[in-house]
């Protein structure tokens, strides 16, 4: 099921350890993925509430706001950053990845009112493989087998990030935990309530066999995967959904 904004509550409980999946890393198409992970991301977090725009300069077309803080939990938006500009008067602007949709949007944020952070962490879903892979440092740390999108309700591909890590309610389908990411569905609008949010979560209240295709477009993954995620992936943290 696609992430719904009901009975979800920030991750506050340490987690025990994942089994490992060994997968090869010395394929042409590994080292395609591996080519594409940065060893670090620059984030910046949200001090305060800003408006994003198409370019550096405060008289530009606004194209987003931005809430200090994300819906569901309350954690501070943090966004990962593609590039700096001064522009004039010394205002030093941030090109920063946009939740929502249209997916894999863009825009200038002024730097004023942001903390500066960096991650070495950076997820990919390879969508043919149906399989996670959680690097750090640009190396691969731990896959796991997944369920991604049925045919008529598909994954989105693209370059996103971790918005929020959610603990769900005991019962909640897709429990026990989940990683909020900043995609949407490109099929579904609206699904119980929600945006239609692309997550990586559970399976609890689900099921699905690993390595098929059967959900409406998020990620499902065992409890023991999910649990080691989130104990490790911090908000703003870059996924990579690849369908190649």
């Amino acid at each position: 099921m696609l992430l719904s904004h009901r009975r979800a509550r920030v991750l506050v409980v340490g987690l025990a350890s994942a089994c490992l999946l060994v997968v090869s890393t010395g394929s042409p198409a590994a080292a395609a993925v591996r080519a594409r992970v940065q060893a670090t991301q620059q984030l910046a977090v949200l001090l305060t509430s800003h408006r994003a725009y198409q370019a550096p300069r405060a008289g530009s077309t606004q194209v987003a706001f931005l809430p200090a803080n994300r819906p569901i939990t309350g954690e501070r938006t943090t966004l990962p950053v593609i590039e700096h500009s001064t522009g004039s008067g010394g205002v030093r602007w941030l090109d920063v990845m946009l939740p929502g949709r249209p997916n894999g949007s863009t825009g200038w944020i002024g730097q004023q009112g942001t903390r500066q952070l960096v991650t070495s962490w950076h997820i990919v879903v390879d969508l043919a493989a149906r399989r996670v892979t959680a690097y750090r440092d640009g190396r691969v740390v731990r896959a796991f087998r997944a369920v991604v999108g049925k045919p008529l309700t598909p994954t989105p591909s693209g370059n996103f990030f971790v918005e929020e890590t959610v603990r769900m309610a005991p019962g909640e389908p897709g429990g026990p935990f989940a990683l909020a990411t900043s995609a949407r569905s490109n099929v579904l609008q609206e699904f119980e309530g929600g945006s239609g949010q692309i997550a990586l979560h559970g399976r609890d209240n689900l099921g699905g066999t690993l390595g098929t295709g059967a959900s409406h477009g998020c990620v499902r993954l065992d409890t023991a995967s999910i649990e080691w995620l989130v104990t490790r992936i911090e908000p703003g943290t870059p996924v990579t959904i690849d369908r190649a």
